[in-house]
């Protein structure tokens, strides 16, 4: 979870940085590496990395893409889209909602696999409570 304290006007470090994203400094210099981060991120004259309130801001809006099955290339076309600013906003907003529908087409079947648990979940303790577990099914013994 992205955390609230202040960020030093100098920026963070990677290691801060991964710490408050819950990322690794690892997946940082991947997002970074992969042009999934709309800003260059600001660096000390010996090269280090000094990430920004809005570099963490952008960060955790990838996590969160990524967490919910959105592939590499499509959060780079959106990154894409954000980085090259206004006049685009249709072709986001399509990005999203087309994703948001994957997303919620994926919710749907696992609520079906859900019930299906619930389901075995019921039929196991009411078998139990019954005293007649014996009668569940199970895999014959090999001869």
């Amino acid at each position: 979870m992205l955390e609230v304290k202040p960020i030093p006007a100098e920026g963070l470090t990677i290691a801060d940085a991964a710490r408050r994203t819950g990322v690794s400094a690892h997946t940082l210099r991947y997002y970074e590496r992969a042009g999934l981060v709309v800003t260059r991120v600001d660096r000390t004259s010996g090269g280090r990395r000094r990430y920004r309130k809005l570099d963490l801001e952008w960060i955790k809006v990838c996590t969160k893409l990524r967490a919910t099955g959105m592939p590499i290339r499509t959060i780079r076309r959106y990154a894409d889209l954000v980085a090259a600013g206004r006049g685009n906003e249709p072709e986001r907003l399509a990005l999203l909602e087309e994703h948001r529908a994957e997303v919620l087409a994926r919710l749907a079947e696992l609520h079906e696999n859900l019930e299906l648990i619930d389901h075995k979940i019921g039929v196991y303790r009411g078998r139990l409570e019954a005293g007649d577990a014996d009668g569940l099914w199970a895999p014959a013994e090999p001869r």
